[in-house]
């Protein structure tokens, strides 16, 4: 077992998966007690056609693109889970089995908080079927690949997360977001200096100017949605989301 007084880039690495297992568990404690909270929007989906997901002006859409964000994930960690790399380490499959697990647990709140009809896929004639998400864009056959992949989702989860937050109006929903965001923070911060050490705080994705200047990007509902387009086999329809 390593050294956790280890200061160098693996011992680094140790320190951070250790945190986001006892982060990822304080989270998803806090958030499973939030699921309980009064549903103030109807979850019901409206003015959605087949082989489009509309999300809806209010604080049910929102929700549905931070679940779709989790389903994705979830996916996506179970992919690299399942078929690891050749040259991933355990350590690797490790840090892949927490952050699995952490949007796991985000995935059924989502579910359970929006009710018997959340938004979960595609819809024909009103019935929602199981999304199949497409990694092909990605190269998982190794380390780099899989970290790279790794990086660009949590990139734009936390993009998504900083730019949704601001526009939910019920104020348990906000809380359950802000406590999920800094986990997705950390996710991104593993995965960044794992693709590449010491870019987690990457001019990429680190505001440069203005008032903003300093703090982590914001994604817009339509940014995210455009983000996300080649992974999901629906048209995602963010413009409502826009209005808030």
């Amino acid at each position: 077992m390593a050294d956790l007084a280890d200061t160098s880039f693996s011992g680094r690495a140790l320190h951070r998966r250790t945190f986001l297992r006892v982060a990822g568990a304080t989270a998803a404690s806090s958030a499973l007690v939030l699921a309980g909270c009064g549903k103030d929007d109807d979850p019901t989906v409206t003015d959605v056609g087949t082989g489009t997901l509309v999300f809806a002006a209010n604080d049910t859409g929102i929700l549905n693109l931070t679940y779709l964000l989790a389903q994705i994930s979830a996916s996506f960690y179970q992919k690299v889970v399942t078929t690891p790399p050749a040259d991933f380490t355990a350590a690797d499959t490790a840090a892949c089995v927490d952050m699995r697990d952490h949007e796991v647990i985000y995935r059924e709140l989502y579910k359970s908080v929006l009710g018997p009809n959340p938004q979960t896929g595609a819809y024909d004639n009103g019935l929602a079927t199981a999304l199949e998400f497409n990694f092909t864009p990605y190269t998982l056959t190794t380390r780099a690949g899989v970290y790279a992949a790794a990086r660009t989702l949590e990139d734009i989860g936390v993009g998504a997360y900083n730019g949704l937050g601001r526009r939910l109006r019920n104020g348990s929903y906000l809380r359950l977001l802000l406590k999920i965001t800094s986990v997705k923070a950390r996710h991104a911060a593993f995965v960044r200096d794992q693709a590449e050490p010491d870019s987690f705080a990457g001019s990429d994705v680190i505001t440069q100017t203005g008032n903003q200047a300093g703090l982590d990007t914001i994604k817009t509902p339509v940014e995210v949605a455009k983000s996300l387009a080649s992974l999901v086999p629906v048209v995602l329809v963010a413009d409502n989301l826009m209005l808030l």
